[in-house]
Formats: structure tokens, sequence, C-alpha cells
């Protein structure tokens, strides 16, 4: 799958026992929006998307994966 990331984006993924917080700025967000959209628009159950901080997340964050159920 290939992803659209808008310039300048920045996306930090920190979690904890009880919580996720996901934080980006603008473009970040529209950059993961982008790729929900991706996904929710795809024939395939179970396409994904692995981000980590070698992966467009910023340093020390956690690995997100986004999955279509």
């Amino acid at each position: 799958m290939k992803i659209n990331w808008i310039d300048g984006f920045c996306i930090k993924i920190d979690a904890n026992e009880n919580e996720v917080v996901i934080s980006a700025n603008k473009a970040g967000l529209l950059s993961l929006a982008e790729i929900c959209n991706t996904l929710a628009s795809s024939d395939i159950t179970g396409e994904h998307v692995h981000l980590d901080q070698y992966n467009a997340l910023e340093d020390d964050s956690v690995e997100l994966i986004i999955s279509k159920l």
C-alpha cells in the first residue's frame, strides 16, 4: 500500500497500561486520515500499516499498527 505523507508531518504515539495517545501536527493528522481512508477503501481484509520510530513516527514512539477488519 502506498502512503501519501503530507509534507512536514509529525506523529508521536505514547502508551501506558490504560491509554494510547496519538499526538500529531496538522500534516500528521491529515496523513493518518489518508492512511485510514486508503485502508477503508481496500477490499482486502487484514490489510495493515506498521508505523514506528524508524518508519514515520517521532523518536520514542511506540509502534502503531492500523489494520482493516
